[in-house]
């Protein structure tokens, strides 16, 4: 039951472990460039082995960044009844405008069929992947450098007016909260469980019971996010931080070969899983 109320163990996008890898070295621009095109490469990938291939290039990636497995495995598991609930939603609907494939099974709308198994099967292991991926680029990426590395990627869209600065300080700011929401959720839960809640003594099946149980927090969490969002603003108007203003750089990045040989690595890849004819 205590694992139940762990959740800051089973969070690891917007947390970052230092260890000194040659992806921790790259690039911020370049390293959000390759994340990018692998993440790219596996939506478009439709077939069995293509995913098995992506999901081996991911545990590389741990590998590389010398980031333990079991980090990537504890994100995956607060998206676990997100991936079951589309599974069954996949099965039971996308049948009927499925093309192709051997039927395993039909009764009414229900149609079961080999492109259908395959849709389910695939699926899972895009999200498993993306969610692999996501956790090597936070993880081994620092908020700062995430920040710098957006805003660089997108800086020329600054000329057709676009809030580059902002876009990227408003995305680098929520990848940093997920982690201190699921601490604030997680003292929530604690708090309500010795009022008597029931929270972890359902089965992780049962989803329907685990959402009315979580009801009860999701008004005071509200609370907490705009007293986070708050505090936020006043810290950034202690600092005379004004949107839009022309700000200097204090860090100025400049390849280097292991980073062009990243960006060609990635492409390499994302070019395997899609091209080859599995």
């Amino acid at each position: 039951m205590s694992q139940e109320f762990e959740l800051t163990r089973n969070i690891t996008i917007g947390q970052y472990l230092p260890t000194g890898s040659v992806i921790h070295r790259l690039d911020p621009r370049f390293k959000l460039a390759s994340f990018v095109i692998m993440i790219i490469a596996i939506a478009i990938c439709g077939t069995y082995i293509g995913n098995l291939f992506a999901l081996l290039v991911c545990l590389l990636m741990f590998a590389l960044a010398r980031i333990p497995l079991h980090y990537g495995i504890s994100g995956v598991k607060p998206a676990v009844p997100f991936i079951i609930i589309l599974a069954l939603m996949q099965l039971l609907f996308y049948g009927e405008i499925a093309q192709g494939g051997t039927i395993f099974f039909q009764y009414g709308f229900v149609t079961i069929s080999s492109e259908v198994i395959r849709l389910v099967v695939v699926s899972a292991m895009r999200f498993v992947e993306v969610i692999f991926l996501s956790s090597v680029l936070t993880l081994s990426t620092s908020t700062t450098e995430l920040t710098h590395g957006m805003e660089r990627l997108l800086g020329p869209l600054e000329k057709v007016k676009f809030p580059v600065h902002a876009f990227a300080l408003i995305i680098t700011i929520s990848i940093r909260f997920v982690p201190t929401f699921a601490m604030e959720m997680e003292k929530m839960m604690k708090a309500q469980a010795s009022r008597g809640a029931e929270f972890g003594t359902g089965q992780w099946w049962r989803i329907i019971k685990r959402t009315k149980d979580m009801f009860p927090i999701i008004v005071p969490l509200f609370n907490v996010a705009l007293s986070r969002a708050e505090d936020l603003i006043l810290a950034m108007e202690a600092r005379c931080y004004t949107p839009g203003a022309v700000r200097t750089r204090y860090a100025h990045y400049k390849a280097a070969p292991k980073d062009f040989a990243a960006i060609g690595a990635s492409v390499l890849l994302s070019a395997v899983i899609l091209a080859i004819p599995w």
